[in-house]
């Protein structure tokens, strides 16, 4: 059997190595303490997120700049999410390798980059450049953060962690477009992309100066106790059952975010500022769920699978009612938006489910690859459900979303009843 050492440098940074996935005895750190790691890591968090929507939210104006078509936009996001999917596996071995914290750091130093790179683009290539290093800086956050969280947040408090961590996630969506659009209409885009590379180097610089409370322990492997390679990782069935539960879960947020305005138009006749205000109502309402959410999963941490399959399954039921269009426009707006909250809620769940089939020193490796089905499933959906919608089946997309719900409870309730993760 493997055995590993922790690196006792590491050690004068951090108390513990992975925490005891139920019913651990470590000491219960200082609340503030908690409160401070949980903040800077869902700060980093929250600015991952956030580039996600600076590229779209300036398609239109580069259409008209560099005269590039949608089609063209839209590899941007494919090049982005591709990379970030990519990334995440291999970014989950280097956080077990390295520790957490060089990661996180050079995953917003990346993120920045590509904000300045686009502030200075002159064309399409610029573009691509841009979409790739931001694509580079998005791929880290999950086996990061997550890594940090396990080894230096108290047991009792991950519930809230996660909750954190999800809820910061969808405020970086809700004010990118808000940031975006006061400097480009203040100034121009180039000042927008300025500042929010501005904005982005201000978080790092205080994660620099806090680096002592994102520092995690790695492993060290020493002839007679070699390190699990990265195939035996790959031919763990859990690892595969996880992954894809992210990425069918993923795919109804991508039909909301992508095609939800448009939904909304062509079946209700409803004006572009409702549909958007629906689509806000939505992010708004998830993360509402997902501080919700922290307190259930608090409450039931041995239960995460049957919360989530209860709140997918919800959210599946109500998507479902409002493709019916039985309910009209705006109960149908309503109820969309409701389906954020629905599903918010088993955020913290699902981050605790992964957790739990988790094993100790490979936290990294496998949020890495297991989250990479988020990426994946933002990365497909646009393709698939965009074939729906040039046929003009926008019902059709949303009934097809919540399908997608209905295959990730399949995939949570049998994640559930497999034991957690062996790797030696």
């Amino acid at each position: 059997m493997n055995t590993a050492t922790v690196n006792p440098q590491a050690q004068a940074h951090s108390s513990a190595t992975d925490l005891p996935h139920e019913g651990g005895t470590t000491p219960r750190a200082p609340v503030v303490k908690d409160i401070k790691i949980i903040a800077l890591v869902c700060l980093a968090h929250s600015s991952s997120h956030f580039s996600h929507l600076i590229l779209p939210l300036m398609f239109p104006v580069f259409v008209k700049v560099f005269g590039l078509s949608y089609a063209a936009l839209g590899l941007l996001m494919t090049l982005f999410f591709g990379i970030s999917a990519a990334g995440q596996v291999l970014a989950g071995f280097v956080v077990d390798r390295f520790g957490a914290r060089p990661v996180l750091l050079g995953s917003v130093f990346f993120l920045g980059l590509g904000c300045v790179i686009a502030a200075f683009a002159t064309g399409y290539i610029d573009l691509l450049v841009c979409a790739a290093c931001l694509g580079v800086g998005n791929a880290s956050f999950h086996p990061a953060d997550y890594t940090i969280f396990n080894q230096r947040v108290t047991p009792a408090r991950l519930g809230y962690a996660y909750s954190a961590h999800g809820l910061t996630g969808n405020l970086g969506w809700a004010v990118a477009p808000v940031f975006m659009a006061s400097l480009n209409g203040l100034w121009n885009w180039q000042a927008a992309f300025m500042g929010a590379a501005i904005l982005i180097f201000a978080i790092l610089l205080l994660l620099l100066f806090n680096q002592e409370d994102i520092t995690t322990e790695v492993v060290v492997h020493t002839q007679e106790a070699p390190k699990t390679s990265a195939l035996t990782i790959l031919r763990l069935p859990i690892l595969w059952w996880c992954f894809g539960f992210f990425l069918f879960s993923t795919v109804m947020l991508s039909v909301v975010q992508n095609f939800g305005m448009t939904i909304m138009q062509q079946l209700f006749e409803v004006s572009t500022q409702l549909a958007t205000t629906t689509l806000t109502a939505y992010m708004l309402c998830a993360a509402a769920g997902m501080f919700t959410g922290g307190f259930v999963a608090t409450r039931w941490p041995n239960r995460s699978e049957r919360v989530v399959a209860t709140c997918m399954s919800s959210g599946a039921l109500l998507v479902v009612l409002c493709a019916s269009t039985v309910l009209g426009g705006w109960g149908s707006m309503v109820v969309l938006a409701f389906t954020g909250f629905a599903l918010g809620i088993g955020g913290p769940s699902r981050d605790l489910m992964i957790r739990r089939v988790t094993p100790k020193g490979a936290t990294g490796r496998v949020y890495g690859l297991v989250y990479s089905g988020f990426d994946a499933g933002f990365a497909l959906a646009p393709a698939v459900f965009g074939f729906f919608m040039d046929h003009g089946w926008f019902a059709g997309t949303l009934v097809g979303g919540a399908f997608t719900l209905i295959i990730s409870v399949l995939l949570a309730l049998r994640v559930s009843r497999l034991e957690p993760m062996q790797l030696v």
